[in-house]
């Protein structure tokens, strides 16, 4: 046979077994046809060698040849130089589940299991909820008055928050909470952030990690049915403190300590805890009755039967007990919420404080980490979902109608460009938004997923709100009672920054923490190689040795074939219709994102912690993945609008092109550099084809998506809009729908204007100027004098008497304390 197609072969046959994840058996099998075709069946001193790999391979499929030749020595050697993982580190890994980031790793994703993700259910009663009391809520804020005035959320809100159980809604009917699903509270949350960033925190705090959450799934009948009714009720209002001076993103370091001992309490002895402590950034503190409290526990004289350091543990102190410090306010880049110190010294604490009772002491950080896991998928995702639709509402009705040059700014190509970008981010944000609350909604509990979702959709509200500030230009930025941007510009730093910082979430957690907790077989081998009985440790990473060899390959030759082929060969789901192409590049992707990860771990291993500018790029490709796996699936529960397959195609395009650049980042910046040349064969065999989404198809999605009616109402479904022309949001929405209506008569002004038939100057009645010539009805003058009234009202910036803003400034000065005094004190 000619050596060419021997050659092709051999090949083709390397692609087959690889991506089929043949056995051993099955490549031995293989290698001896292809040498038994390559001699022509003779044997002699030459084709014995070429026999080589065919009997290596036959031997190597012995099971226990292949234990003892290869699986056991590396087996050894991982044991040897694998770091073990800490407490943390496993409980951290441990705490949620895997969603369908395992289907992204795995290089070859199930859309059925995408399809099985329920829409956005919402029962009657929260949908009433979210219509009703969360609607009222919105009404009463005035978000100057919250954020300048009074700089604090004023006492009628917090009535009306705690009178309609807002800050229950996570807590169970039978312990008198609203029990409502993951889904209905991120709508809620939602909702109220569109209005207020400061009031959605208030109930957020309550409905997130802390004590309602924690008492609920850990605690005691007693602390149960004692906390949870008043908690729900807002009879006590809570605060978790975590986060220390020396402990911010490495809480787990923390320097709050316990000691188990005896101690008075209510006049009588008793088992306890003395405590001292020292936290900052506690959101809700200054106004807490009921402080959660994270410490480390020492047991020297091993009371409770647990060692002497017990670990971290969670505790519940009243406000009022004494020698707990409530310190005055943080200023969280001045914002109104109230966040604040508190700090103890010497505090004794009886035992049932404990979160949870003794038996839980020492579980503080596993308890924290599984309640995270879920929280942390709806907190702030709501509020920087409806943060970016409320950009979009807001400046698409401004930009639509402020007009210069004779023309609204919004048919301007540079305004467009950033109204585009809003556009994708609220339908993407939303889009990961509902299918991460619907995972938690049927018990899951993703972490690498939550991680994911909190940094993306708060770094994609920061580039709204710079867009929305942009277009506003001079309007955004004076600040007063009209000013609808302001609180969202102040916040968004407090959202990037919270619930782990986004540097952190980006580079250490998301892939770091996802390629253990999301691959098949990774931290299978990593728990068997760290197994103390070492032959059943054997046996574990054997099996997952030799399935993460199939997988390995199986992915390799995948992404070669998918990248050469352009995913034509990539399932689609059935369902996909018109959208089966971009799930077969969905699909193409994930091969490339599985083999180059699985490379990266295993080239990496235990320096993937410092090497987090390839983590961090690692963690950019799979969020692309899985938002737009999001986007797809929200195309579809929405029922397939007509045109909004242009903002998926936007979504997809722009997507694709990031995912592709994040993982051109990693190969050219592989620290091994012998692989950089095999990821590229494999991942880019072609060259880097991608693009961002053309201009065309942005303008195309501009003029669906930004005129009123039902694509600007999907886009920014479930936030707060007000029709109330008191209100600087209403506003807009009445002047937008004025400035439409009246656009065919401004068309005949315009054009008299221009052939100096009217003149339109300060001083010059122009209206009554063009009915006099006949150029436009006295009921068509009077209804663009209302608009130019409307419009002039939506353009106006407000301003002050200086005595009435330098005051504040002078009593912030003479009151505040710098660090330095407090660290004295």
């Amino acid at each position: 046979m000619a050596p060419i197609v021997l050659i092709l072969v051999a090949f083709a046959a390397v692609l087959a077994l690889g991506m089929m994840r043949s056995p051993l058996w099955g490549w031995a099998a293989a290698v001896g046809v292809w040498t038994l075709l390559a001699t022509g069946g003779t044997i002699g001193w030459i084709s014995w060698i070429v026999w080589l790999p065919f009997v290596a391979l036959a031997v190597l499929s012995i099971p226990a040849v292949r234990r003892s030749l290869i699986v056991a020595p590396v087996f050894a050697q991982i044991r040897k130089i694998l770091p073990r993982v800490s407490d943390t580190e496993a409980q951290a890994l441990e705490a949620g589940t895997v969603g369908f980031d395992a289907e992204l790793f795995s290089g070859t994703p199930d859309w059925d299991k995408l399809k099985s993700v329920p829409p956005i259910e919402l029962t009657p009663e929260e949908r009433a909820f979210l219509d009703g009391p969360t609607e009222d809520l919105c009404r009463m804020i005035d978000d100057w008055q919250v954020r300048h005035t009074l700089h604090d959320v004023p006492d009628d809100i917090w009535d009306f928050v705690k009178k309609n159980g807002f800050l229950g809604m996570l807590i169970s009917k039978e312990h008198g909470g609203l029990g409502f699903s993951a889904q209905a509270q991120s709508l809620i949350l939602g909702k109220i952030a569109s209005r207020s960033p400061d009031v959605v925190t208030i109930v957020m705090v309550p409905n997130s990690l802390g004590p309602g959450e924690l008492i609920e799934k850990y605690g005691t009948d007693e602390q149960k049915h004692y906390y949870l009714p008043r908690l729900a009720k807002g009879e006590e209002v809570p605060c978790f403190s975590l986060t220390g001076p020396t402990s911010g993103s490495d809480a787990a370091t923390m320097r709050d300590i316990g000691y188990v001992t005896r101690g008075m309490h209510k006049g009588e002895e008793t088992l306890g805890i003395r405590l001292s402590w020292d936290k900052r950034y506690i959101t809700l503190g200054p106004k807490a009755t009921l402080v959660g409290l994270a410490f480390r526990l020492f047991d020297k004289d091993n009371l409770l039967g647990k060692g002497e350091d017990v670990g971290i543990t969670l505790a519940l102190i009243p406000a009022d007990h004494p020698g707990i410090n409530i310190g005055r306010r943080h200023l969280p880049s001045g914002a109104a919420f109230p966040n604040g110190p508190n700090w103890g010294n010497d505090v004794f604490i009886p035992m049932d404080w404990v979160i949870g009772g003794d038996k839980m002491a020492g579980n503080g950080w596993r308890m924290l980490m599984e309640c995270l896991s879920a929280g942390r998928a709806i907190s702030l995702p709501s509020s920087g979902t409806a943060g970016a639709k409320m950009m979009l509402r807001v400046t698409s009705a401004y930009a639509r109608i402020r007009k210069q040059f004779g023309l609204p700014v919004s048919r301007m190509e540079g305004i467009e460009e950033a109204l585009v970008r809003m556009i994708e981010t609220a339908y993407v944000n939303e889009a990961g938004r509902a299918m991460t609350a619907a995972m938690v909604s049927r018990g899951e509990k993703p972490s690498v997923i939550s991680a994911m979702m909190k940094y993306q959709t708060t770094e994609k509200l920061r580039r709204a709100v710079n867009d929305a500030m942009d277009i506003h230009g001079g309007r955004g930025i004076c600040d007063g009672p009209a000013n609808y941007l302001q609180s969202a510009y102040q916040m968004v730093p407090v959202g990037i920054t919270v619930e782990g910082a986004n540097i952190l979430t980006r580079t250490l957690i998301t892939f770091a923490q996802g390629a253990l907790r999301s691959h098949p077989y990774l931290y299978k081998e990593v728990l068997a190689a760290q197994n103390p009985d070492r032959k059943a440790g054997l046996a574990d990473f054997e099996n997952a040795f030799n399935n993460h060899i199939a997988f390995s390959l199986s992915n390799a030759t995948g992404a070669f074939v998918h990248n050469v082929t352009g995913g034509a060969f990539v399932k689609s789901p059935d369902h996909a219709l018109r959208m089966s192409d971009w799930y077969r590049q969905l699909g193409r992707a994930s091969r490339s994102y599985a083999f180059v990860a699985d490379l990266t771990v295993a080239l990496l291993g235990g320096g993937l912690k410092i090497k987090q500018k390839i983590t961090g790029r690692m963690a950019d490709a799979l969020s692309e993945l899985y938002m737009l796996s999001a986007t797809l699936k929200r195309y579809e529960d929405d029922g397939r609008p007509e045109g909004d397959d242009l903002i998926v195609e936007l979504a997809a395009e722009n997507a694709l092109y990031r995912f592709q650049e994040a993982m051109s980042g990693v190969v050219d910046n592989f620290p091994v550099r012998w692989a950089r040349p095999l990821m590229r064969a494999v991942v880019f065999p072609l060259g880097r084809r991608r693009k961002p989404a053309s201009d065309m198809l942005g303008h195309r999605v501009a003029r669906h998506a930004l005129q009123p009616g039902e694509a600007r109402d999907r886009l920014t479904r479930d936030i707060f809009v007000s029709k109330d022309v008191n209100d600087p949001t209403g506003l807009l929405e009445v002047t937008l729908e004025k400035v439409i209506a009246a656009e065919p008569v401004e068309k005949k002004l315009e054009k008299a204007i221009r052939d100096g038939v009217v003149r339109r100057y300060h001083g010059n009645d122009w209206f009554a100027e063009a009915v006099a010539n006949n150029v436009i009805t006295e009921a068509e003058a009077e209804q663009l004098r209302e608009v130019e009234r409307l419009v002039a009202r939506v353009i106006a910036v407000d301003h002050f008497d200086p005595a009435e803003v330098k005051p504040n400034y002078v009593t912030l000065g003479h009151n505040a304390r710098g660090a330095e005094s407090l660290a004295a004190e």
